[in-house]
């Protein structure tokens, strides 16, 4: 007799699509960074595994530029992406590829960085008072809630956002 999965959480995913996507990583940073400095939420530490954990703790980052090359006339005739874990390493990677001459003849034209293409994401986990933890995602373009049960949560990590000029 097959055992089922019984349902024993009701975990809610909430995205807000920003206005203008955020204009640079510096913009992401001082979003993050605000929110660590200043835990706006109210988030507690907690123990795991022995280990006093902070209330809000940075979880993945992606970091990607993306060059393009163009020829005599500024038509696009290749492109390179490079994805790190940190801004200062998707920029040193984004400056190799630029400097990479072998890589130029092998693709053709003149590279560039087409900076409005670059993407990244910096993802915080926050331990709510309530005792959930949930996900903040902050990506170029969005700001994606996952992982909460409370809506409380979502309200006040709403009206967090409204007051923040970049995400609202």
């Amino acid at each position: 007799m097959a055992v089922d999965f019984e349902q024993i959480r009701n975990n809610k995913t909430a995205v807000r699509n920003l206005p203008a996507p955020l204009a640079d990583t510096a913009a992401l940073e001082a979003v993050v960074g605000s929110i660590l400095a200043d835990n706006p939420f109210g988030c507690v530490a907690y123990e795991s595994g022995g280990e006093t954990i902070p209330g809000v703790v940075r979880g993945r980052e992606q970091y990607t530029a993306r060059i393009v090359y163009l020829d005599g006339d500024g038509k696009k005739v290749g492109a390179a992406t490079v994805t790190a874990g940190t801004t200062a390493g998707m920029n040193a990677a984004a400056d190799a590829v630029l400097a990479d001459a072998a890589l130029t003849g092998a693709v053709g034209g003149t590279p560039q960085r087409d900076a409005n293409k670059d993407s990244y994401s910096c993802q915080l986990k926050c331990h709510d008072p309530n005792g959930e933890t949930y996900t903040l995602t902050f990506g170029r373009k969005a700001v994606r809630l996952t992982g909460y049960e409370d809506d409380a949560i979502l309200d006040a990590v709403e009206d967090w956002a409204d007051t923040v000029v970049s995400l609202s």
